[in-house]
């Protein structure tokens, strides 16, 4: 009697995850910083919203997670992800989008996010999914995406039911702002480059990470919950500091 064939071993990307890994820790730091500074605790008093130091981590934060967020639609394409799954954590993205909504109107009531990084995730995965067969157009579709609000501005969509899309005169007052255009471009670009190492460089993304980056691929793995627990956390931490001290 033959035994049973062994189940395929998932390939694993750990490139992929320490990449993703990186974005969640320098994201941490900025959101340890901004709190720091919330409460008072940073000095000289820091503007997060206008002062380049700041904006252009910012920017560098958001773009090296929806670039990750791509390859990772690519990984998970290649390696056939049914619908089912690919919905399922859809609505886990969506529901955790829900709840910084809610959390952050508790905390900013005249600032709340309406339309964050994962409101924006959440949508630009959807988008991504059904433009993946596009692949080597998935370049200038990505770049159209990032031009069009240089390009494109009115006031339709300055309101909380229309920012989203992205072609705002001026920038809503909130404490996260990820809108559809331009961020779907690196998402898209992230979905190309992928695909295109897959078909023609698959080891740059399979071959392992060095042992310093394990760490941080271990990390990785885990993006949404880290994203959803890691500001709770800073936050207790630096109430309870103060309340000690």
């Amino acid at each position: 009697m033959t035994a049973p064939a062994a189940a395929p071993l998932r390939e694993r990307f750990d490139r992929v995850d320490a990449l993703r890994g990186a974005a969640m820790l320098w994201m941490a730091a900025f959101h340890f910083a901004f709190d720091l500074n919330h409460f008072g605790l940073l000095e000289p008093r820091q503007d997060f919203y206008r002062d380049p130091l700041w904006t252009l981590q910012r920017t560098a934060i958001v773009s090296l997670f929806l670039f990750t967020a791509g390859l990772g639609q690519a990984l998970a394409l290649d390696a056939g992800q049914p619908a089912a799954r690919f919905w399922r954590r859809w609505a886990q993205v969506a529901g955790c989008a829900v709840l910084v909504s809610v959390g952050s109107a508790l905390m900013f009531p005249a600032s709340w996010i309406s339309f964050g990084v994962l409101h924006g995730i959440a949508l630009m995965l959807v988008v991504a999914r059904f433009a993946a067969p596009l692949r080597a157009g998935l370049w200038p579709l990505g770049a159209v995406a990032i031009a069009l609000p240089h390009l494109v501005q009115h006031p339709f969509f300055d309101t909380r039911w229309t920012n989203w899309v992205g072609l705002v005169t001026r920038k809503p007052i909130t404490e996260d702002y990820v809108p559809l255009l331009p961020w779907l471009g690196v998402m898209l670009w992230g979905l190309a480059a992928g695909q295109w190492l897959l078909a023609n460089r698959r080891g740059v993304l399979a071959a392992a990470a060095p042992r310093v980056a394990q760490p941080l691929a271990a990390l990785g793995r885990w993006p949404l919950t880290f994203y959803m627990l890691h500001q709770p956390v800073l936050i207790g931490a630096i109430l309870a500091w103060r309340y000690v001290s």
